[in-house]
């Protein structure tokens, strides 16, 4: 399979930011503080760090052609990076170490958006 254009790339990149903007106005609209967005670490990306009451949340953006198959598109490597660049963050941000923490996922398709709590750890 031949690699993607530059342009299907950027199309992809684009529709990527899309998705990832709508799950943080869902979050805002739920009642989360958004602390970032696009965090990049060494190990890993973090999409969305959020803060709820007393818990901080990792999530996890994906956009599929259902909300199923986003869900399921997050491997077990995924997940490992994602620990490491919130390992990383959480190091930045000393004073919330001590928070309880959560990984979500935020699954997006074109005719929805879900957001799925506490989906792996």
């Amino acid at each position: 399979m031949p690699a993607p254009s530059r342009f299907a790339r950027q199309k992809a990149e684009a529709r990527g930011r899309l998705a990832e903007l709508a799950a943080a106005w869902l979050l805002r609209l739920k009642g989360y503080r958004i602390l970032a967005e696009r965090f990049q670490a060494k190990g890993g990306e973090i999409d969305i760090v959020a803060r709820k009451g007393g818990v901080l949340v990792f999530v996890e953006v994906k956009l599929r052609r259902d909300l199923e198959t986003a869900r399921l598109a997050v491997t077990d490597g995924n997940q490992r990076r994602i620990r490491s660049a919130a390992d990383a963050w959480l190091a930045r941000h000393e004073r919330r170490a001590d928070v309880p923490l959560r990984y979500d996922i935020a699954a997006v398709s074109p005719r929805g958006l879900r957001h799925i709590k506490d989906a792996f750890r």
